[in-house]
């Protein structure tokens, strides 16, 4: 499901600073396929949820930030078996956690 279009639009988009376009990005994926509980699915739910944390943390509310990274964490267990299917959720991880070790530092 996830394309080297898609993943591209997404890691961009947090390597710019703009998390907003990227939840969008991967929300124009994600959205028709939502009520589908599958382990991707929710992956991508919760790779939206980070870009939803690093927004809120640039918008000046941090404190609001755990509860969609927390949903970001919940779905991440899926990332192995995901990952092996498909590489490039490997590449969404680990430019998230990229900008997750920005905004803590």
């Amino acid at each position: 499901m996830l394309t080297r279009e898609y993943a591209s639009a997404f890691v961009a988009c947090l390597n710019e600073e703009r998390y907003y376009d990227a939840h969008e990005a991967l929300e124009e994926l994600w959205f028709p396929l939502r009520t589908q509980k599958t382990p991707e699915i929710l992956l991508l739910k919760g790779l939206i949820n980070a870009s939803v944390s690093f927004e809120l943390h640039k918008r000046g509310r941090p404190h609001k930030a755990p509860g969609p990274w927390g949903v970001y964490m919940k779905y991440r267990e899926y990332l192995p078996q995901i990952g092996k299917q498909n590489p490039l959720y490997l590449e969404l991880d680990d430019a998230v956690h990229a900008v997750q070790r920005r905004l803590s530092a």
